[in-house]
């Protein structure tokens, strides 16, 4: 019994390939990523998706027990932090610095 390929079987193919190695491919990247125009910001990132420091009992990144937890950051570009909305947050924005969340 032969097997026939056809060209949409073939592209299909190859672009799956091509998929998985871009993830692996950022995956990696991200440990290496500049960040020197990056700034930790608190209280913007969701359950589960922090960067790191998700206060006592976690580990680090993707910790974060609830949305918008103001002592859990995520990198941000610089300059931005200040202005992203943070319904957590006692100025209604990210911080710089670990915060305690107000009741929303």
């Amino acid at each position: 019994m032969k097997s026939k390929i056809t060209s949409a079987t073939l592209a299909a193919a190859i672009t799956a390939a091509l998929a998985f190695g871009a993830t692996t491919a950022y995956a990696g990247d991200k440990d290496q990523m500049d960040t020197s125009n990056m700034e930790k910001c608190y209280g913007v990132a969701l359950k589960g998706k922090n960067d790191c420091k998700a206060g006592p009992g976690t580990t680090c990144a993707g910790t974060s027990k609830i949305d918008y937890q103001g002592n859990a950051w995520t990198l941000v570009p610089a300059g931005t932090c200040v202005t992203t909305d943070s319904p957590t947050s006692p100025t209604g924005k990210g911080s710089l610095e670990e915060f305690k969340e107000k009741q929303v």
